[in-house]
């Protein structure tokens, strides 16, 4: 298994690699890795959630007991079970590869801003699609850009900042 989890860690960092010499000037390497690793994740996401909306929920709400989903809700909830542990994997394996925190804890701070991101997440999405009236796709979309925002500067800053001496 770490034989196979060395090889997509290599794999990755071969391809995401070969293309920074076009961006070197523009960006230090770390952050050009984490726009390649977030810019993947965020059109899987994007493409999870329009298949989900129109396609596996044909636009209709999920009613689980009492509560009710809308399916936009639905449709970005089914995309952060896929979403969330690939973010994770990029994030620790490829993008912050020099932290020295135990992944547990790290999982536990990934998942705490993942968390921040799922309730912009979910305000944007109210707010543009229950609010303004605007159709979902487009209004993940310009949801996206202010939480990949957010997403950044708190993992940069909290969960994959290295260590400062013990």
């Amino acid at each position: 298994m770490r034989k196979l989890h060395e090889n997509i860690r290599s794999l990755i960092l071969s391809v995401v690699d070969f293309f920074y010499p076009f961006f070197r000037k523009l960006m230090p390497l770390q952050t050009f890795r984490y726009a390649a690793c977030g810019g993947f994740n965020t059109v899987l996401d994007i493409s999870l959630f329009f298949v989900s909306y129109n396609f596996i929920l044909d636009k209709q709400p999920v009613h689980i007991g009492f509560l009710t989903i809308g399916p936009h809700i639905a449709a970005f909830l089914i995309g952060f079970m896929v979403t969330f542990p690939i973010g994770f994997y990029l994030s620790r394996y490829v993008v912050f590869q020099e932290t020295s925190v135990r992944k547990a804890k790290q999982l536990a701070k990934y998942f705490t801003v993942v968390f921040g991101c799922l309730l912009l997440n979910y305000a944007f999405l109210k707010l543009f699609v229950d609010l303004f009236g605007w159709y979902p796709t487009p209004s993940k979309i310009l949801t996206t850009v202010f939480v990949v925002a957010f997403s950044y500067v708190s993992q940069k800053n909290f969960t994959f900042r290295p260590q400062q001496g013990n």
